[in-house]
């Protein structure tokens, strides 16, 4: 397996949502051609593993191998059986209190990979996405109305110490952003 291909293999498992050619590209700094090509050959390589390039229109995402989808059956309803863990929690409470953001922000705000749970969110039907109206290519994670629904309110801003707990996220993310800089 090449650099490039190992690369966009990361490149995809990180963002666990489609990504074209072009994002790879300019991601990558290499010719549009030369990341098909390398997506092309990932491709072939992972036809013997867990794993799958899917394309779509002109986007790749990384999927399970369809012979396995038992087992990852059996594990989904095992995991959105049981209770929320306190990783999928910790990822609701930030998508509730700072409002719709995409998940790269979520994955910033919690210093981990964000992926796997916000989708889990979404199976459960907590949260929604809707296309992000300054990136088309990103999307933005908010509370759903099930949400809304489940916990027994009509506005979010109705929870319990909502604006509170609000004011010190916002207060902690411009702190960290002053201190990296």
């Amino acid at each position: 397996m090449s650099d490039l291909e190992k690369k966009i293999e990361a490149l995809l498992f990180v963002a666990g949502e489609p990504m074209s050619p072009e994002k790879l590209s300019k991601l990558l700094k290499k010719d549009k051609e030369e990341i098909k090509k390398a997506l092309g050959t990932l491709g072939d390589n992972l036809l013997e593993r867990g794993i799958r390039v899917s394309r779509n229109n002109n986007e790749y995402i990384l999927i399970t191998a369809p012979e396995l989808s038992g087992a990852v059956e059996d594990y989904m309803k095992e995991e959105l059986g049981e209770d929320l863990s306190r990783a999928t929690l910790e990822t609701l409470a930030v998508i509730v209190y700072k409002g719709s953001l995409s998940r790269a922000k979520i994955d910033y705000i919690r210093g981990v990979n964000s992926s796997f749970t916000v989708r889990n969110l979404m199976i459960r039907g907590l949260v929604e996405r809707k296309p992000d109206p300054d990136d088309s290519r990103s999307w933005l994670y908010s509370p759903s109305f099930d949400f809304l629904k489940y916990m027994g309110i009509e506005r979010i801003e109705n929870l319990a110490g909502y604006e509170d707990f609000k004011k010190e996220m916002d207060e902690l993310l411009k702190r960290e952003i002053k201190e990296e800089e």
